[in-house]
């Protein structure tokens, strides 16, 4: 019977470790490139100590379902059928993890950590996807792809040979008590496995986490967990109290109220605890508002934020307008930039309201707010307005008309991601000629495609800039081609601004010009916070050229253009308007699934099932240091990581204030 049992419970056995095995050759190559993170050789250890833990709760959930089926269906008369489908259940569950670990570099260089909730974020868009894929990373695909194919060769005819290793031709009966015996030994040890401890609560990514640099942290996963992870989050996308812990619900109100800076008796509206009304600065005929969303621009390519010599346009621009010298994103993609500028949303672990079902009608936007006062609303996007849903949300959200790809006439450039910046702008300085002549206030939303991976841009505008040895050998060619993008893209930007300040409408208009989130977010803080670091300048505010050196959230620039546009903001943000020199600095940031905020050069950052950590923000270094936690900051932070996920339930973010 020892030898009927030992004979059911081979494949399972030697595909295990056939899985481990490729697991822990990816972790340690992995490890290996990335070396110079790990503090000392225990860190090592650590590392592959725990993502053996996570592999072996990996190899519990794939394997369990067919493991308790494989006792029984060997002893029935399907035996045969059933090892050709264990045959293919293997090569599936091995090509699977395959590839993820073989997209993981790619993921990495480009997000800083394993593939996690953005890989899900980018599969409903596959002709963008594929694009950017065939025409900025094709050496890529290619070695992927050929090393898929080598492996399903040889996985398809080595599983063979394991799973026929226990057919009848073996001599060894199969006895009921042997199924039943490996039915108990396989649900035992793929149970255990999957649950990865035998406390209270089973194995997570954060039981694993042992570092402050977040790709060491994300290096202890293998890549299918860490998105089959993600996956699982979706469900808890209302509920941050499940990441970061709880707190009363008044005291989360009273908590974000106070920080908003206003008086308690501006808050009114009982059941919209948010909601106040906010006077604006300027008295006058109410303005119009352009807002210029740039793709990817983080400060470290800006010279007069401490960067590159990339935007010598930005760059006179802020010596023109009120210029916010630390203004921080509150995210890492498009669609959190979205939702901050547009909306001055809090960010939270979830996907941004752009993308959730319940923020597609009826969801505050200065769009809305505007709409109400008897603004034209527009969205000018040279791409397909459908991508991250932004199409739905704005149109169900304040915005009347929507130009996209569809609507520009005879593009001169045509990249992966659509009409190039030069021909966006074009559009956008017709489309608001025309508004101006409708003789009706105005807001409209610019955002830019061209400094975005693949880097396609019009050929012959842009000269490189010189670069020093030092910084030829820091920077490889892809990054290069990022650099001329960005130069093409503050080129354009410079030609549109140029050209609006002889235009009629230029006198009449506040234009924002911000980025949504910086380029590339790494490093080896638990937050990077100099990743979040991008540049924003407001032109006509009226204040003349100004300097602002306090810490700045992208949530604040709403209700600041409201004030100068002489638009009284009756709305549920929290965000501060900046006219009043007296409001306090401060910033917040989710980077996955830590958050960060930031008062002055003090920082608190949250991690799930964690107690938070308390820093010190050097600007000049761009470095964070540890202190003793504040616990009143970490009050703060938990209270408005909290705020999101309670405000998008309760729909307490609406658009009307009644």
């Amino acid at each position: 019977m020892f030898t009927s049992i030992i004979t059911l419970l081979r494949p399972f056995i030697l595909f295990s470790l056939l899985l481990l095995f490729t697991l822990f050759v990816s972790r340690v190559g992995l490890g290996l490139w990335q070396i110079d993170r790990f503090n000392d050789f225990g860190s090592v250890v650590t590392l592959l100590f725990n993502g053996m833990r996570i592999d072996l709760s990996t190899l519990g959930y794939v394997l369990i379902l067919p493991g308790i089926l494989h006792p029984w269906l060997m002893l029935s008369r399907f035996q045969n059928v059933w090892l050709k489908i264990l045959r293919i259940i293997f090569v599936l569950i091995f090509m699977s993890v395959l590839f993820f670990e073989l997209a993981t570099p790619a993921f990495i260089i480009e997000y800083g950590f394993r593939p996690n909730r953005l890989f899900i974020e980018y599969l409903p868009y596959p002709n963008e996807v594929m694009k950017m894929l065939i025409n900025g990373h094709l050496a890529t695909l290619v070695i992927v792809f050929s090393l898929l194919i080598t492996a399903a060769i040889f996985s398809w005819k080595f599983i063979k040979v394991l799973v026929n290793s226990n057919n009848k031709k073996t001599n060894n009966p199969i006895f009921a008590s042997s199924s039943a015996i490996s039915f108990i030994v396989l649900f035992f040890i793929l149970f255990l496995c999957a649950r990865g401890t035998i406390g209270h609560r089973p194995i997570n990514p954060a039981f694993v986490y042992f570092s402050t640099d977040p790709l060491i942290n994300s290096l202890t996963l293998n890549s299918i967990y860490s998105v089959a992870h993600a996956l699982k989050q979706f469900g808890n996308e209302k509920n941050a109290s499940k990441f970061y812990g709880k707190m009363d619900t008044d005291k989360i109100i009273n908590l974000v109220r106070q920080e908003t800076g206003l008086a308690t008796d501006a808050f009114l509206n009982k059941d919209k605890p948010s909601m106040a009304i906010r006077t604006p600065t300027y008295q006058g005929k109410p303005k119009n508002l352009v807002i210029i969303l740039e793709e990817s621009l983080g400060a470290q390519f800006v010279s007069s934020l401490g960067g590159l010599t990339l935007t010598p346009e930005i760059d006179k621009l802020n010596n023109e307008g009120w210029a916010f010298k630390k203004l921080y994103a509150t995210g890492t993609r498009s669609v959190r930039g979205i939702e901050a500028v547009i909306t001055g949303f809090t960010p939270t672990p979830a996907r941004a309201v752009v993308k959730l079902d319940k923020s597609q009608r009826g969801f505050f936007t200065i769009a809305s707010l505007l709409k109400d006062n008897n603004y034209t609303t527009q969205f000018i996007y040279g791409g397909e307005s459908h991508f991250d849903n932004m199409k739905s949300f704005f149109l169900g959200n304040g915005f009347t008309d929507i130009v996209d790809f569809a609507d520009i006439k005879n593009p001169n450039f045509v990249a992966s991601w659509g009409a190039s910046d030069g021909d966006l702008f074009n559009q956008a300085n017709s489309e608001i000629t025309k508004l101006h002549a409708a003789d009706k206030p105005f807001f409209t939303l610019i955002f830019t495609s061209s400094n975005h991976d693949p880097f396609e841009i019009p050929a012959g505008i842009i000269t490189p800039i010189e670069y020093t040895p030092e910084q030829l050998t820091q920077y490889n060619g892809k990054e290069l081609m990022r650099h001329k993008a960005i130069q093409y893209a503050d080129y354009a930007l410079g030609e549109f601004i140029g050209k609006a300040k002889k235009q009629p409408y230029w006198k009449d208009t506040v234009f924002l010009v911000v980025a949504d989130h910086d380029a590339r977010t790494g490093g080896k803080s638990l937050v990077p916070i100099q990743s979040f670091h991008i540049p924003a300048v407001i032109l006509n505010s009226g204040h003349g050229p100004t300097s602002d050196e306090r810490v700045v959230s992208q949530i604040d620039l709403a209700p600041t253009l409201l004030s100068l546009m002489g638009v009284t903001n009756d709305s549920p943000m929290l965000g501060h308007d900046l006219n009043n020199r007296n409001a306090p600095g401060r910033a917040m940031m989710q980077y996955a699934d830590n958050f960060a905020y930031m008062e002055g050069n003090e920082v608190t950052i949250l991690q799930p099932q964690k107690e938070p950590l308390n820093f010190v923000y050097d600007f000049n270094e761009k470095k964070l240091t540890s202190k003793q936690i504040n616990p009143r900051l970490a009050e703060i932070a938990l209270a408005h990581v909290l705020w999101g996920s309670l405000a998008y339930e309760k729909e307490w973010y609406s658009s009307k204030g009644d």
